[in-house]
């Protein structure tokens, strides 16, 4: 080669300016590692965060002669504090059965005292005794209340209703604003707006004000089996809340209703619905459930279940108050809940919606700005074809290098080979080294030590997440540093393959039926449009400028994964506080960290090594994982506050008292029966009254029937040999529990028959458990335990609302040697006086007093007593 074609290709080998400002020695300058950093933060904290958060300007009653056909937060707001000033609405008590049916039925008299010339008005107030099987609970209720109001078109002959539902009632002590009381208040204001329009509505809507959802989903059962309007309902649009305020999520759709989210995106203004959420909520991720359950499982009534899940702290405690709802959040909420009532109230499915049954759906929201929605079988094609041009753009991108480079293409497929094997050990090395931590933090008493700052949870596991994600392929780099490729090409194969592995995970997850693959999708789609114009405009052949295309085309994804990521946390963590004591919570946030971290971060990551000083600069991810360790042995990694975000602890005081077979007492005491809503239950140990004195219930749960205890629900019964018992002064107890035998006789040589009735308050729990080879064969309560053959103790609760007459059934017991001289049943009844606060004794309000600030104990006096028959 001539001198001056030397000088030539110098000349345009020579770096520009900047490149002389980025780059030295084919890697990007150590010191633009931080700027590095910081502009996916920013983009995190500047878009992301903002967007999930962000809510409309509430409307107020002076905008109302502007916008009369609009909702009006102002209302709404106004119609939740009138309902939570009544306080605690439990089933049973004054509050729900009386201040809240007539708070609700004036506000509805109200109503129609406005009415328009286009619609009707209908109200009916339902009392009603039934009962299901939930879970493995009979859930059985009497005189429970329903207020429902139908708003019709003049003159309408239509015979298909659309039904709207949230319930009234609250939990023990909790004043229910957001849960949910501000559902409430959102439909009374949309039954305003629409009974005073002008327009009418094609088909009637039936508003369902549900009296007893929190005993749990008592009344919406009521409903859909009982009342005179439910054969009607053809869809469904449910509202609850885990929280207090934010945006509403839309987390269950259909099932296999289609038209129904297709009514969602034309109604919707302020769009928030993820199907990742439906699959989880789905598959018992959330402690919760909803009436969207029994809608769908005893009416076949396919619907849209949305929710409040913002500040979860206050969820079902005392600071759940109206005054810290957000007026926007009213705004948000009535807005869409409006719009999609008139678009389901006037489509032409809701004649019919068998018709419309077709198939699953895929839906998320982008950023709260519009929503994406496909079926499930377009969501299979999409997911197939995306992986299979990121395959088929990956393999093309690795061709092209070996042609490049010079390297046989067998070689080269060789080094993809030892490349993707990295890559997997660096993906096991990083979930390894981030579980540990999980399991590290709770080892040593640390756990949710980001349960109020949450952002430790970045230094903790994302970081530590990162750095092993990283590190390998830094040291498979460092010790193969004489390999023919350049850095640049070898961290291109790095992503081809981290591609690779995404793509056939979206292919074999899409195969298993899981939707939420979509995520997944997504990034190999954005990924192939990078290396598609690298390979168009030829940059994929230099050593750092391919880097820019590569991040300006991850950035919608990240902006997008960081806003849905960020809301799931924000449900998350609160939820945390409600898990129970089995569960190890940094476990799980780490498992959490793991998924969105590669989300996130999977195709920015590989990045790193393009630096001078990488691996140092990798290092400081860990020592940023040292430092958060050290800020949670700190009071700042202390996880609970006063009001803010609290530690939950239900607190009975119980008496307990058992009888042998000769009906004599063989045990009776009193005391405190404390059920743990966390991991860190020792965090009060030396704070409250004789807690060091607790035991757990363990050995009771080997001797006695349920342990002995007056369990109040299913969620306690499935969590009983965690809780703690301290022995204490007898509490002050109301009328309580009675069993009377009314007949007794036998119907077979084998088989006897208990006739028997109970009284007592309005919450009570039956168990009943055969002895001495005896089998239940038949009784008056509900069908499916016996006919599914659940394991005894059969567990029965019961509640009553208007109504307090003695409950009647009857039991027929078997025992095929038909002995019936010696003992045949032990029956247990606890009784829960959950609304009385003038039962609570001096020495109990003493110890409840003697819990830290930072503690929200609900507490109320309670008996258990058991009988053998």
């Amino acid at each position: 080669m001539s001198s001056d074609a030397e000088e030539k290709e110098a000349q345009q080998n020579k770096p520009n300016g900047c490149e002389r400002a980025f780059v030295e020695y084919n890697k990007i300058k150590w010191f633009w590692a931080p700027a590095f950093f910081g502009f996916w933060l920013l983009l995190y904290v500047a878009i992301s965060i903002p967007a999930c958060h962000h809510l409309p300007r509430p409307l107020t009653i002076k905008d109302e002669a502007k916008y009369p056909d609009r909702f009006i937060a102002e209302r709404a707001e106004n119609n939740l504090r009138q309902l939570v000033a009544l306080g605690p609405r439990v089933v049973g008590s004054k509050e729900n059965e009386m201040g809240a049916v007539k708070v609700l039925s004036g506000s509805v008299q109200k109503i129609r005292s406005g009415l328009g010339s286009a619609n009707d008005i209908e109200v009916d107030v339902q009392v009603a005794s039934g009962s299901y099987v939930h879970w493995s609970m009979i859930n059985m209720y009497q005189s429970i209340q329903n207020i429902v109001v139908k708003v019709s078109p003049k003159n309408t002959n239509s015979t298909t209703y659309l039904l709207v539902n949230s319930h009234y009632d609250s939990v023990p002590g909790g004043p229910g604003a957001g849960d949910d009381g501000s559902m409430v208040a959102t439909m009374m204001e949309t039954l305003r707006v629409l009974a005073q329009s002008k327009t009418a509505l094609k088909h009637p809507v039936v508003f369902l004000f549900n009296g007893a959802e929190e005993n749990p989903l008592q009344a919406s059962h009521a409903f859909i089996t009982q009342h005179k309007w439910a054969k009607n309902c053809k869809a469904l649009i449910n509202l609850d809340s885990a929280g207090n305020g934010g945006r509403e999520i839309l987390f269950q759709s259909g099932p296999n209703h289609p038209w129904l989210m297709k009514s969602y995106r034309r109604a919707i203004k302020h769009p928030y619905a993820s199907t990742m959420a439906e699959e989880m909520f789905q598959n018992n991720f959330i402690p919760s459930d909803t009436d969207f359950r029994i809608f769908r499982d005893h009416g076949s009534v396919p619907g849209l279940d949305m929710a409040y899940q913002y500040n979860g702290y206050v969820y079902h405690t005392r600071f759940d108050r109206a005054e810290i709802f957000p007026r926007g959040s009213f705004q948000n909420t009535g807005d869409n809940l409006l719009a999609l009532v008139r678009e389901i109230a006037n489509s032409q499915e809701l004649e019919d919606t068998s018709k419309y049954s077709e198939g699953h759906t895929v839906y998320f929201d982008v950023m709260g700005w519009f929503l994406v929605f496909y079926t499930e079988t377009e969501g299979i094609i999409l997911n197939v074809i995306v992986s299979l041009v990121a395959i088929g753009t990956c393999l093309y991108a690795i061709k092209l290098m070996a042609f490049n480079s010079g390297l046989k293409l067998e070689k080269l497929f060789k080094r993809v080979l030892h490349t993707f094997v990295v890559q997997l050990f660096g993906l096991m090395f990083a979930v390894a080294i981030t579980l540990f931590l999980g399991w590290f933090m709770d080892l040593v008493h640390l756990p949710m030590s980001w349960f109020t700052h949450s952002w430790l949870i970045l230094g903790l596991y994302f970081s530590t997440f990162l750095f092993g994600l990283a590190i390998v392929p830094a040291m498979y780099f460092h010790y193969t540093k004489e390999d023919k490729l350049p850095i640049g090409q070898r961290v291109q194969l790095l992503l081809h393959c981290h591609c690779l592995f995404l793509a056939f995970s979206t292919l074999v997850l899409t195969i298993c039926g899981v939707r939420s693959v979509f995520v997944l999708m997504l990034s190999c789609l954005f990924y192939t449009m990078a290396l598609i114009i690298n390979l168009a405009t030829k940059l994929h052949s230099k050593d750092v400028a391919w880097v820019i295309p590569h991040m300006v085309c991850f950035v919608p994804p990240f902006v997008f994964f960081a806003y849905f990521s960020h809301g799931f946390f924000v449900t998350f963590i609160p939820m945390f506080g409600r898990f129970g004591e089995n569960v190890n919570p940094d476990l799980v946030v780490a498992v959490f960290s793991i998924a969105v971290g590669l989300l996130t971060c999977g195709f920015i990551v590989p990045v790193l090594h393009l630096f001078r000083k990488s691996k140092t600069i990798i290092c400081a991810l860990l020592a940023i994982t040292l430092v958060c360790v050290i800020i949670a042995i700190t009071p700042l990694g202390f996880p609970y506050r006063p009001e803010t975000s609290v530690q939950r602890f239900s607190v009975l005081h119980a008496k307990r008292t058992f009888h042998d077979a000769d009906n004599k007492i063989r045990r009776q005491e009193s005391g405190y029966f404390i059920m743990p809503q966390d991991r860190r239950t020792y965090a009060v140990k030396h704070d409250v009254i004789n807690m060091t004195l607790a035991q757990k219930i363990g050995d009771d749960c080997q001797k006695e029937m349920m342990c002995g205890l007056p369990l109040y629900n299913q969620r306690w019964h499935k969590t009983r040999q965690n809780t703690l018992w301290i022995p204490a002064s007898e509490p002050l107890l109301g009328t309580v529990p009675a069993i009377k035998v009314t007949s007794k006789k036998q119907v077979s040589p084998n088989r006897i028959r208990y006739e028997l009735q109970l009284s007592g308050p309005d919450h009570m729990a039956l168990f009943i458990q055969p002895l001495n080879g005896a089998v239940m064969k038949d009784w008056s309560f509900h069908q499916a335990p016996l006919r599914l053959n659940f394991q005894p103790p059969y567990f029965i609760y019961f509640s009553w609302g208007v109504n307090g007459d003695p409950l009647k059934f009857w039991l027929e017991l078997e025992k095929t040697n038909g002995d019936f001289k010696t003992p045949i049943f032990e029956l247990g009844v606890g009784g829960h006086w959950t609304h009385h606060k003038e039962m609570l004794t001096p020495d109990f309000t003493k110890f409840l007093n003697s819990f830290p600030k930072y503690v929200d104990a609900t507490p109320w006096p309670a008996s258990y007593e058991t009988w053998i028959y």
